[in-house]
Order: structure tokens, then C-alpha cells, then sequence
């Protein structure tokens, strides 16, 4: 009977400890692997047996649900601004010449290095909507380059365009990922050096100098045209407001001998012979004021006012 007991009391310990080991073991597998520090800048994806069940945004620390393996998680540093470099037009190998080489619109051939600028702003989209993010974004933005470059001359691309071309690569670049669902936000696309291949560089050159000098002189016309034409418009302008009032005031005179002249006419209908010496009597007072009168003596020769004759009364 006591070695019953004892055997049933033994069992019992043994299975208290086997219970205290195991919650023990659970209690530090949950402590060691079952919460997560979000930093910062961060951003964790976490997967249950590979399902996406939440993605943690605040920084700080969480508990998981489950423990690893049950529940992964995947950080990603989000609002990072991160940089691609894509060419170099001094290489010499041919891989990145072939990259750097480019066809534009007009048939001639550049070499073009650029940088793109970006930054993640979906985690989980990064993660797991595409398989190799920087992959895609590399042969993404080598297509838009491209196809920009191809609806672009050489003039424009190598020194005229080139900021306007980089911000419509950058448009057609994040439209791509976009459909890919990639993620990630296109900041930049900055095109940092364009040249023709080295055999037509010369030649090359002294277009973009003819094109250069053309611009000047361009400039230079525009701006001697802005500061004339203003001042020929300005004096037009005062001829023309002086001719008009010209025209004005002799029409007002005009039309003013014309109403003085019909008023006159129906006086002399009433009564001619008034009205005539009317007339004459008006005349001799606006003539007589200026006609001077010499007095001559009998016996004497005389003097006339010569030098006075053609100014009126001295």
C-alpha cells in the first residue's frame, strides 16, 4: 500500500514539473519572440503562417498575437529617402555604356546619366506586391528614360530641356509603379550629364555653340526690340491724340463758321440792306484797329514805314 502511494505521489510530482517546464518554456518562447520595437521611420508588416494581418506604424513597443514562427515580421525604414544611380557617360565597358546609350527623336544617338530619388511609402506593397523592388524600379525608370528620350531632338535633351525631361520621366516613372503597385513614391529624376558618343563629340559641340550663339542674338533683338517699340508706340500714340485734336478743333471751327454763316444767311433774307452794312461796318472795325494813318503837309515828300509794312501796327 505505501509503495502505491508512493509511486501515485511521485507521478503527480512529476507531472506538476512537467506542467511547470512547459508553461516556463512557453512563458520565455512568448517573452523572447513574441513582441516587436517599431523605431522611428519605421514601419512592420507582420504575417501570421504568411498572411498579412496588420501592419504596426506608430513606433514604439507591441506584443505579438502569436510568437515566432506562428506570427514574422518584416520592418521597413518608410519616408527614407533612398537614391539610384543609373549610368555614367566617362565609362568605358560596354554594360554601362549600353545602359547609358540612348536613341532621341531626331535619330542621333546620347549617352545619358540620371538619378532617381524615392522613397517607400507602403511596406507591405514593397514587400510583397512586387518581388524585387529594385529590380523594378531599375528597369522601370531605364523605360521611361528611354521613352521620353525617344519623343525628345539631341539639342534638347543635351542642353536645353533638361529639368523639363527629368520631371517627365519622373511623371511616366511613378505611373509605372503605380501600376505595379510598387509602393513607392518617385521624388526626383535628375538628369546629371548628357553627351553625344565620343566619334561625334566635336561636331556636337560646335552645334551646341552655333545654337548658343543663336539664342544671343535672339536675346539681344528681343531686348533691343523691347526698348524701342515701346517709345515709337508712344510717340505714335502722341502724334495720333495730336492729329485727332487737330482734326477736332478745325471741325468745331468749322462747323461754327457754318452755323454763323446760315445765321447770317437768314438775317440777310430778312432784311439785305441792314444786314449788308451790318457786314461792312463789323469789316471796317476788325480792319481799320490796324491800318497806320500818315499825315502828309503840302510841299512835302513823303516817308513811308518801310520796315513796318509786313508787321501789322509798330
Amino acid at each position: 500500500m505505501a509503495d502505491d502511494v508512493e509511486r501515485r505521489a511521485g507521478s503527480r510530482l512529476r507531472r506538476m514539473a512537467l506542467a511547470v517546464l512547459l508553461v516556463g518554456a512557453i512563458a520565455a518562447w512568448y517573452g523572447t519572440l513574441g513582441h516587436v520595437t517599431v523605431n522611428p521611420g519605421e514601419h512592420a508588416v507582420i504575417l501570421r503562417l504568411g498572411k498579412h494581418v496588420r501592419t504596426e506604424k506608430v513606433p514604439g513597443f507591441r506584443f505579438l498575437t502569436f510568437p515566432w514562427p506562428i506570427e514574422t515580421v518584416k520592418k521597413v525604414r518608410i519616408q527614407e529617402s533612398r537614391r539610384r544611380q543609373f549610368g555614367d557617360v566617362d565609362a568605358t565597358d560596354a554594360a554601362t555604356l549600353a545602359e547609358t546609350a540612348m536613341q532621341t527623336s531626331d535619330n542621333n544617338i546620347v549617352h545619358a546619366e540620371f538619378v532617381v530619388q524615392y522613397r517607400v511609402i507602403d511596406a507591405f506593397a514593397s514587400l510583397y506586391r512586387v518581388a524585387h523592388l529594385e529590380s523594378l524600379l531599375a528597369d522601370a525608370a531605364q523605360a521611361a528614360m528611354r521613352e521620353v528620350v525617344g519623343r525628345s531632338t539631341a539639342d534638347a535633351i543635351i542642353a536645353e530641356q533638361k529639368d523639363l525631361i527629368g520631371i517627365e520621366v519622373g511623371h511616366l516613372l511613378q505611373q509605372i509603379l503605380d501600376g505595379y503597385e510598387a509602393g513607392v513614391k518617385i521624388e526626383r529624376v535628375a538628369i546629371q550629364d548628357v553627351q553625344p558618343p565620343a566619334g561625334v563629340r566635336d561636331a556636337f559641340d560646335d552645334v551646341l555653340a552655333a545654337s548658343q550663339d543663336r539664342s544671343r542674338q535672339i536675346n539681344e533683338a528681343q531686348s533691343y526690340a523691347n526698348e524701342v517699340l515701346p517709345k515709337a508706340r508712344a510717340e505714335a500714340a502722341e502724334l495720333l491724340a495730336s492729329a485727332e485734336g487737330y482734326r477736332d478743333a478745325k471741325l468745331a471751327e468749322a462747323e461754327g463758321e457754318a452755323q454763323r454763316f446760315q445765321a447770317l444767311l437768314v438775317e440777310y433774307r430778312k432784311a439785305p440792306e441792314i444786314t449788308r452794312k451790318r457786314l461792312y461796318l463789323e469789316t471796317m472795325e476788325e480792319i481799320l484797329p490796324k491800318v497806320e494813318i500818315v499825315v502828309i503837309e503840302p510841299g512835302e515828300t513823303p516817308v513811308l514805314p518801310l520796315l513796318q509794312l509786313g508787321e501789322g501796327r509798330p
